[in-house]
């Protein structure tokens, strides 16, 4: 009864630099009783893997020299389970190529909705070749269901874990400190935290901030501008540049405050959780899965504009005992809501009953009519003349052995 488990391509668990969806990943098998059975695929190349026995591709690959380093690894393991970490277009390809095992995507960030006829075509023909699909907040399963509701019997949830123990610090020994941790985009809601920080910090000069900005290379010319205010403070200030976890870490553990004030609906927000296990009392927009990581224990602002997050953050500042109380329940509600022994139990249930229900996958060679029309529909947009892609397409439906009738209906 083996497990694989694939992570994405770029994914190496490295200890040096670990993203949060190796986080969950490693955190998950760390506590898993399928440890002993379960193998983690993804490129090679790190100096400190965060797991002994990894199985490593080499890293740099071509997106189908990597399919076909990862395809072969999958064979050589030969796992009943195969679960596909995030990516949707190239763990679809690697389970058709699969057949006869359960194949399982674990999802960490929204699916987007169908743009089109023949958007949701494409994407209901990579979902199809999944027996399950895994989201990690109800709210996240939900918006995927409300999207594709053919997949509605086929979707779970089950919320990231952390390890509160490796994040906890004192709430009652805090820094006059607020911190933001996340990418530095727009949709984690930046600017109007800047804007707030610059009323807050005039207003109680004492305090101080930190910004752990993610993906700052891709995101400077947007955020550079909007940090620009900021300057005037000094060191009061601190930006924290592509920050590692660990930097993280240190900071989130001696910040009286965190905030979370994403726009969008976040499939979960493992900083609110990182923020909870290190002692801070959270302010946190409560989009998508954010109110499943915090429950009661964040001061929530429905809309969170500059104005909102001042009140809040003088709300928290103003009101000290209010603010360790706020930090103290949240750090206990983490670590028995969220920890990996329970969050690791739902997912091995899950990963138990479809083994044994062992409900293969489509055939490599049994297509659905979404999966011809979005073969044809890439040879079309690849540029090919109409009449090759037509005739590429009808080769492929007269050599599609396993193409008939009962391929139209719903898996």
């Amino acid at each position: 009864m083996r497990v694989a488990v694939v992570m994405p391509r770029g994914s190496q668990m490295s200890r040096a630099k670990l993203n949060s969806m190796e986080t969950v990943a490693g955190a998950m098998l760390a506590s898993s009783r399928l440890k002993g059975v379960t193998r983690v695929i993804c490129d090679g190349g790190a100096p400190d893997p965060v797991l002994p026995d990894l199985v490593t591709v080499p890293e740099g690959l071509s997106k189908s020299k990597r399919a076909d380093a990862v395809a072969r690894a999958i064979e050589a393991l030969d796992p009943i389970y195969v679960e596909y970490h995030q990516q949707l277009e190239s763990s679809a390809a690697l389970a058709r190529r699969l057949p006869g095992r359960v194949h399982v995507l674990y999802r960490h960030t929204r699916i987007k909705p169908p743009r089109g006829a023949i958007g949701r075509m494409r994407y209901e023909a990579r979902l199809a070749v999944f027996d399950q699909l895994i989201f990690v907040s109800e709210a996240a399963r939900t918006e995927f269901v409300t999207d594709y509701p053919r997949f509605a019997d086929r979707a779970s949830a089950i919320c990231n874990p952390i390890d509160a123990k490796a994040w906890a610090g004192d709430p009652t020994q805090r820094d006059e400190l607020i911190v933001f941790s996340g990418r530095a985009m727009a949709e984690k809601g930046l600017e109007p935290l800047c804007l707030a920080l610059e009323v807050v910090l005039d207003r109680f000069p004492t305090w101080k901030a930190a910004l752990m900005l993610g993906d700052w290379d891709r995101h400077e010319g947007w955020a550079q501008p909007r940090l620009q205010p900021l300057e005037r403070f000094g060191s009061r200030v601190v930006i924290g540049k592509s920050a590692s976890l660990a930097q993280v870490k240190a900071v989130t553990r001696r910040a009286a405050i965190a905030v979370t004030p994403s726009f969008v609906a976040e499939a979960l927000g493992l900083s609110a959780l990182e923020a909870h296990a290190a002692g801070a009392a959270l302010i946190s927009s409560g989009r998508g899965g954010l109110r499943e990581a915090s429950g009661s224990h964040a001061v929530y602002v429905e809309d969170p504009q500059a104005p909102a997050l001042v009140e809040a953050l003088t709300e928290l500042i103003t009101n000290p005992a209010g603010r360790l109380d706020l930090a103290r329940s949240g750090q206990a509600f983490v670590a028995a809501t969220h920890s990996p022994v329970a969050r690791s139990a739902q997912l091995d249930d899950l990963r138990e009953r479809l083994m044994r229900r062992r409900t293969p996958s489509l055939p490599a060679r049994r297509n659905t009519v979404a999966d011809l029309f979005s073969r044809g529909s890439r040879w079309i947009a690849s540029g090919s003349p109409w009449a090759t892609a037509r005739s590429q397409f009808a080769d492929e439906m007269r050599t599609n052995a396993g193409f008939s009738r009962s391929s139209l209906s719903d898996r």
